[in-house]
């Protein structure tokens, strides 16, 4: 039986806020969820025949856009510190990908609930990550524009992957999710679950014990690895903005790969052909999960999610 042929019991499904906001395009909120709409229709299918859900989204663009709106509207009202803006926008994201589901699985006559949870992810305080600016958020710069950016506000720009130039911030390692046997019990009740948007919320735990936050964005397909492993899931789906993992990718020698090992994977990887911020963090959240037991991981784009689960598209990286 090959990897395609039995059906997942319980896939996670990371998305990036990229595919929800997707290049070129001004990401007015009609259009947020219209996009959120094209991605789910890949996947609902999964549900239909009865696989268990775990949706984890990414919200790069979305709270880069807000930090923008707290910076300019400090005049008026105070601004609000990263960490908060990642809740806030892991609720109305949330939200948004909650209600477009429970509105397609209606026209399939599937009575499912979907529930949305806010999820406190630990890091550890001592993660060299903080001093090593890493995660690109908000929307893409000129060259010129960045290089103003980084006079003006002190913000840490880097060009991504030949696209333009963002803002980066820290990103540290997901270590523990405080609200993992909530979800847990929620999927074993059936329930479709959203949980560790943008990553998740991050906090560290202070020596009472007692919870603080952090001003850092968290990997989301770290956070989806750690809660695909924390429930057992055997699929975990990475949804990106391209169609296939490639080596030596954006140059004449790239390779795009179908089906490799998580061995290859790890090879790939040392070898340095995967970008940190980029490809390379979906990589290593992949060999985590399969090492930690997962069955199978499929990276492709979203318009390519129902092909991909059929083995048509996409790169899917399994057990050596």
């Amino acid at each position: 039986m090959s990897q395609f042929d039995e059906h997942p019991k319980l896939t996670v499904l990371a998305f990036g806020g990229n595919a929800i906001i997707r290049k070129g395009q001004a990401g007015n909120i009609h259009t947020q969820f219209a996009n959120t709409r094209k991605v789910l229709e890949g996947v609902v299918g999964l549900v239909v025949r009865g696989s268990g859900l775990i949706i984890v989204h990414g919200n790069g663009p979305q709270v880069g856009n807000e930090l923008v709106r707290s910076q300019m509207a400090s005049s008026e009202v105070p601004e609000l510190p990263l960490g908060v803006l990642v809740a806030d926008t892991e609720g109305g994201m949330g939200y948004m990908i909650q209600q477009s589901l429970q509105n397609l699985l209606w026209r399939y006559r599937v009575k499912k609930p979907v529930v949305t949870i806010l999820t406190q992810v630990v890091c550890d305080r001592d993660d060299p990550r903080f001093n090593r600016p890493t995660k690109p958020i908000g929307r893409f710069f000129t060259e010129e524009e960045a290089q103003q950016l980084l006079s003006e506000k002190g913000w840490v720009m880097r060009e991504d992957a030949g696209r333009g130039w963002r803002l980066v911030v820290p990103s540290p390692k997901p270590s523990r999710i405080i609200e993992h046997k909530t979800i847990s019990m929620l999927v074993d009740a059936g329930i479709i679950v959203i949980a560790g948007g943008g990553g998740g919320i991050p906090i560290f735990v202070e020596e009472d014990g007692d919870f603080e936050g952090l001003d850092a964005v968290i990997d989301k397909d770290f956070t989806a690895s750690l809660i695909g492993r924390n429930v057992g899931a055997d699929t975990l789906v990475i949804a990106t903005d391209i169609q296939n993992v490639s080596l030596d990718f954006n140059t004449d020698r790239q390779k795009d790969l179908d089906l490799i090992t998580v061995d290859e994977a790890e090879r790939y990887l040392g070898e340095g052909h995967f970008l940190e911020g980029s490809m390379a963090p979906k990589i290593e959240a992949s060999v985590e999960f399969l090492k930690a037991g997962g069955r199978r991981v499929i990276i492709t784009s979203p318009d390519s999610l129902a092909q991909a689960l059929r083995g048509e598209a996409g790169t899917t990286i399994i057990g050596s």
